[in-house]
């Protein structure tokens, strides 16, 4: 057990190195240059002495390889990744520090609700294979699986904001709430949760109920299941201590690898309810070209799926004692 934890976790050791360098090769070959990109928001004109004075202080005109690769890596083990163009003066990490909580209980929130919500319909589907509340459930999984999130957005916003004023449509908290009552504020920001973790839960839940609905088809299928249902177990039984256990196994990756975009955000529904959160600073950073920020929000996803897929790995051998072996 000791050796297998040891393979994965050089495995996920070696994954996040080639990410970070993958990273810094990705944001070195855009075209444009970061000096000039910076200096073109002055109000005067700016020379080519005063660029290369930009890229010489940035270490800019150093060789990328190996003084700018050496910079970057160590820079980053310190957490320092660099300073925004569009937000002068701040630090990128603060930037996404700032951002990373809301983000985080949206994404976080309609994750959980997925999970608890799909894992169970499709488990159940699966276990009621080829009746009436299957067709039910996998057609309108199906439905919701195909659409997309920003547009599920769009239409709750249109009935329950728009249409019926139910539900705030916008942002995340209303600007009197920081002069109410600790109940009043929680609750304000409970209702600004509401269309936008319902839009993202509505297309992972889809996502759950196909993949657990086709591994609890694959396991009642199984040998043992026979066997189980010859020794007498109710139905019940059959489901609890067999079925459900085995069927979780694929249903766990998913699961893994989904929760390594929480940090991420969903960029197109942070969008559409003006959501400050790690999606929306995605968004401004790419209509700005701040190269600092999206290459600091791509590391961040790109170490939260490494780590994602190490507890993937870690809950098979949990679930199944053959990976083990």
């Amino acid at each position: 057990m000791s050796r297998r934890f040891g393979r994965i976790l050089l495995r996920a050791v070696v994954t996040l190195l080639m990410v970070t360098g993958l990273n810094f090769i990705l944001f070195r070959v855009i075209p444009g240059d970061p000096a000039s990109l910076l200096l073109s928001g002055a109000r005067i004109s700016v020379t080519a002495e005063q660029i290369e004075a930009q890229r010489e202080s940035w270490g800019l005109d150093r060789p990328l390889f190996p003084d700018q690769v050496l910079d970057y890596l160590s820079t980053t083990l310190r957490g320092d990744l660099g300073y925004s163009f569009k937000f002068r003066g701040r630090r990128v990490a603060d930037l996404i520090v700032e951002r990373l909580p809301s983000t985080i209980a949206l994404v976080g929130l309609a994750q959980l609700v997925a999970i608890i919500f799909g894992v169970m319909l499709g488990m159940y589907a699966g276990w009621r294979r080829g009746r009436a509340v299957d067709n039910i459930i996998m057609g309108a999984s199906l439905a919701l699986y195909s659409t997309p999130s920003f547009w599920l957005g769009m239409i709750l916003m249109a009935i329950f904001s728009t249409g019926l004023g139910l539900l705030p449509g916008y942002g995340a908290y209303s600007p009197t709430a920081g002069d109410t009552a600790p109940f009043a504020w929680l609750m304000d920001r409970a209702r600004h949760l509401v269309l936008p973790v319902t839009a993202i839960a509505l297309g992972l839940i889809g996502q759950y109920v196909v993949v657990s609905r086709a591994a609890m088809s694959d396991v009642i299928t199984e040998d043992y299941m026979v066997t189980a249902r010859a020794k007498g177990l109710t139905g019940r039984q059959m489901l609890m201590q067999h079925a459900f256990r085995n069927a979780m196994l694929p249903v766990v990756t998913l699961v893994a690898l989904n929760l390594g975009y929480v940090v991420a955000g969903a960029i197109t529904v942070e969008a559409i309810f003006a959501w400050p959160g790690i999606g929306g600073l995605t968004v401004q950073a790419l209509n700005a070209r701040d190269y600092p920020v999206l290459q600091g929000v791509f590391l961040l996803l790109g170490a939260s799926i490494v780590v994602a897929n190490l507890v993937a790995d870690i809950a098979y051998g949990i679930l199944d004692p053959r990976v083990r072996q």
